[in-house]
């Protein structure tokens, strides 16, 4: 598309709608507020339980009565949806993860009790074995190998019990191979049509997950790395393949992990698909802007608000943040 020729300074100042906040607001480009986000919740068994997680302060482990509370809190800042992850004892860690497909497991029994008591709010699971496997890993581990197809059969079971324990949104974030398409049929063939898949589809191996991999109880028993399924964060055109795949086999959204460090990838995603695409702000991003602004580094309210702008800038429609609930709050005031 042709566009007019500008004129040049001293006719055009592109300072003038900078001089009130009136106009700032006028002319802001891209706008946030709490409907762009999904707030990262994590459990633990428990009753009246907030436990603080070390390395995100502001962040606790919650037992399911108080994740209840937090889905209120969510109705009523105008959020959407929750995104719930499990911490696990070791001592419930098998090497097969069978706790995953318990239908009264913590997840399933938080997710029920979300749903009496707010319907009305959006539950997102995440679908991997590294919460329940006792090597810390998204799949099985047979001879020190992840074995792709037999951990999409168990991710498909995962999935079906989540459904039917009342989430709405199935998020795999395991990266094995053809799992959106395997769940999207044993979904379907349990009646669970409606269930919406989110995909990670772009999740890289990255150093910004240390602080969730301890509020989730993986940190101390992961044997290895996970290199050999999540991506190289040197690629890009690698991302856009496995979101045709995604796509191709029936997600209904797609997600890069991490957030900020990927921002082009995010862009390269929303202009090659146009497809619904989201972003999950991790745990590491959330715990340096919080050190930083408990140290005096930095306005953590305004880097928390910046950061999330970011996103959206790049073509996200919305955001997986710990920080939904502080930024909600901050929005609306």
């Amino acid at each position: 598309m042709n566009k007019t020729p500008q004129a040049g300074f001293p006719a055009l100042r592109l300072r003038r709608p900078r001089q009130s906040g009136w106009s700032r607001r006028l002319f802001a480009e891209t706008n946030i507020s709490p409907d762009d986000f999904i707030w990262a919740i994590v459990l633990k068994e428990g009753k009246g339980l907030r436990e603080p997680i070390a390395a995100m302060p502001g962040v606790y482990r919650l037992s399911p009565d108080e994740a209840v509370k937090a889905a209120k809190q969510a109705r009523d800042l105008g959020i959407p949806a929750l995104a719930l992850f499990p911490y696990t004892d070791t001592e419930n860690r098998t090497p097969n993860g069978e706790e995953a497909l318990n239908p009264d497991n913590l997840m399933c029994r938080a997710a029920r009790a979300i749903k009496d008591a707010a319907p009305e709010v959006g539950l997102m699971a995440d679908v991997a074995l590294d919460p329940y496997t006792d090597h810390g890993h998204d799949g099985l581990l047979r001879n020190n190998e992840i074995i792709n197809d037999e951990t999409v059969d168990i991710l498909v079971q995962q999935s079906i019990v989540q459904a039917r324990a009342g989430f709405d949104i199935i998020a795999p974030s395991d990266m094995m191979d053809g799992r959106v398409g395997a769940i999207r049929a044993g979904l379907d063939s349990e009646g669970f049509q409606n269930i919406q898949i989110m995909a990670y589809a772009a999740k890289y191996a990255s150093a910004f997950y240390g602080p969730y991999r301890e509020a989730i109880g993986s940190s101390g028993v992961l044997k290895g790395d996970k290199r050999t399924y999540q991506m190289n964060p040197a690629n890009s055109d690698e991302a856009l393949r496995e979101v045709a795949l995604d796509l191709a086999e029936g997600a209904d959204s797609v997600m890069v992990k991490p957030g900020l460090p990927y921002l082009d990838i995010v862009r390269q995603v929303k202009d090659a698909f146009g497809a619904p695409t989201f972003v999950f702000q991790v745990s590491g991003e959330y715990a340096m802007i919080k050190a930083a602004s408990e140290n005096g580094w930095l306005n953590g309210e305004m880097a928390m608000l910046e950061s999330l702008t970011a996103f959206k800038r790049a073509g996200a429609n919305g955001v997986i943040t710990y920080f939904a609930a502080e930024a909600a709050m901050a929005l609306n005031t």
